[in-house]
């Protein structure tokens, strides 16, 4: 069944709040069989699959990872909500731009939302300077697709851009890592316990209820694009 499947098994527990052992025990089969199958090592049948789902309230396909949200539900373009931030250019892109940006756009309305509740300026000033890089990035490479476009829009040298804004992404990563280590950094505001967000699907669908689906959706394919360039 895949990694997916114990990877989600031992997920849903833990957001239940259950231990192995209780899990088990719902679930009629031993702690040591249980064990091997969030381990990964043990597959399971078809009825023990079913009995997950019922018990955890989730679909099959979600526990095979099939699908990222908990309810098995698969995206079409229409499903997306519209983000409150639209671009001008959005007729005439093709389902698959389409369906990006909305991932895209969606996502960030929790990751900034997250942010803000952090009430850490350091996190907040780091990770907005992060994704504006990395937007910046990649609009510059569009614009240097076409030799006959204006060169002087940029300051950055262009035989100089990619080590240069590599550095800076790499600088606010550190500066994040910092902030969220909580200790005392010079330059740094380290993030307070009790700011820390606290993140579960079920919390993430309570409290982003347009967005939700969208994010974790984008994280499937983020993670499944890793392991097609590994």
């Amino acid at each position: 069944m895949g990694s997916d499947f114990s990877r989600r098994l031992v997920l849903l527990r833990k957001e239940k709040g259950i231990s192995q052992k209780a899990a088990a025990g719902e679930l009629q089969i031993s702690q040591a069989l249980l064990s091997h199958y969030e381990k990964g090592i043990r597959e399971c049948g078809l009825d023990f699959l079913v009995r997950c789902a019922d018990f955890y309230g989730v679909s099959c396909d979600y526990l095979l990872g099939r699908s990222p949200v908990p309810d098995g539900q698969t995206l079409s373009l229409e499903d997306l909500p519209e983000s409150d931030t639209r671009g001008d250019g959005a007729s005439g892109l093709g389902i698959v731009s389409a369906l990006s940006k909305k991932l895209i756009f969606n996502s960030l309305n929790i990751v900034f939302d997250l942010l803000s509740k952090t009430k850490n300026k350091t996190l907040i000033n780091e990770a907005s300077g992060y994704l504006m890089l990395s937007v910046y990035r990649v609009f510059r490479r569009l614009h240097s697709a076409n030799p006959k476009n204006q060169k002087e829009l940029f300051k950055i040298p262009a035989p100089m851009e990619e080590n240069i804004t590599s550095a800076a992404m790499q600088v606010s990563l550190s500066k994040i890592d910092g902030a969220l280590s909580g200790e005392k950094i010079k330059g740094i505001a380290p993030l307070k316990a009790e700011d820390a967000p606290s993140i579960t699907t079920e919390r993430l669908r309570e409290g982003y209820p347009l967005y939700a689906t969208s994010l974790l959706n984008l994280v499937q394919n983020a993670e499944d694009n890793i392991k097609k360039n590994l």
